[in-house]
């Protein structure tokens, strides 16, 4: 896979972890099924699934008890709803171990939320009275999320946010790149040259991590390239999560521009500039400055924006860009 808008849509699916129910199979406690049709549909053209159903891996039955997440004072354990003395946490925590491998290749993960064991977040926590007092992440879910800190996960609910679904998809592919192009035989010309690609991606996030994650890239040898290139990856996938705002979309669809000063007539810079201040205002959707600004370079190309992760970071046909 080719890390700009080179990569075709026949490259091999990015393998991605997910909660079976979300699949459609029907593995609930109630034997029913969550099936997404935007995951089993638009996400399933471009990732390779792998499904995982605790409650099922444990041996619990389909249907079966329901189970939760409750505070005993001193942790959390899983239980059953009806019958507390039916506690499943160890072979939850057991079959997470055993899974770690299996998830050690995957380049994100979507969970079901809510799921005492699948949810990745805000997670129902009872207190020993039955009643809820806390949040936390499903047993299955917060261990996956412990032992691989940087993966990118993400909820079925929260798909349905257009700066979420953009925010996820776009974590998976540079992950994935990460994964397959860089890590496995790095070089400090490797490194930099992948700081270059994102350097546009990473300033629409956080313009001060950009910068931060520049001087890391920069300060890499030989004989640091490893302990760099770990620091580099851990900021960048944390700087990454943080969702790009208008703003610094803004700043950096200006900063594009710039590149493009002395080829424009003063038509054309008119037109760009209004275009660039009718996204800053919500009139038009990312899609659209970025696609003007890739008319002129089509016209007068520039290598390092050519280059650029930003201009074109994952298929056209998902058209992430249109709602932002």
């Amino acid at each position: 896979m080719t890390m700009s808008h080179n990569h075709s849509e026949a490259d091999a699916k990015i393998p991605v972890g997910i909660s079976s129910c979300l699949l459609g199979n029907e593995v609930r406690y109630n034997a029913s099924h969550c099936r997404d049709s935007y995951i089993t549909g638009t996400l399933a053209d471009f990732f390779e699934f792998t499904a995982f159903c605790p409650e099922v891996g444990i041996g619990l039955g389909v249907p079966r008890p329901t189970i939760r997440l409750v505070n005993n004072g001193s942790e959390i354990r899983v239980v059953g709803v009806k019958d507390a003395a039916m506690d499943v946490t160890e072979p939850l925590r057991d079959y997470t171990s055993t899974q770690l491998p299996k998830i050690k290749p995957l380049s994100g993960f979507i969970f079901k939320k809510g799921s005492p064991s699948c949810g990745m977040a805000r997670v129902k926590v009872y207190n020993l009275k039955g009643m809820p007092e806390d949040q936390a992440s499903g047993m299955f879910a917060g261990g996956v999320m412990a032992a691989y800190p940087h993966l990118p996960v993400e909820e079925e609910g929260r798909l349905g946010d257009a700066r979420l679904r953009e925010n996820f998809i776009q974590r998976v592919f540079i992950y994935h790149f990460w994964k397959q192009d860089i890590e496995p035989a790095l070089t400090v010309a490797k490194l930099t040259g992948f700081h270059a690609k994102l350097k546009l991606t990473l300033m629409s996030h956080n313009q001060n991590s950009a910068r931060e994650l520049g001087r890391i890239a920069s300060s890499a040898r030989d004989d640091n390239l490893n302990e760099v290139a770990s620091n580099y990856f851990a900021l960048m996938m944390k700087t990454l999560s943080v969702v790009a705002t208008a703003k610094n979309h803004v700043n950096v669809l200006q900063h594009i521009q710039g590149y493009l000063k002395r080829e424009l007539d003063s038509d054309d810079k008119a037109e760009l500039v209004e275009t660039i201040a009718s996204y800053a205002r919500g009139e038009v959707p990312l899609i659209v400055p970025i696609t003007l600004l890739k008319h002129h370079f089509r016209k007068t190309p520039d290598t390092y924006i050519d280059n650029a992760w930003y201009m074109s970071p994952y298929p056209a046909s998902l058209k992430l860009r249109n709602l932002l």
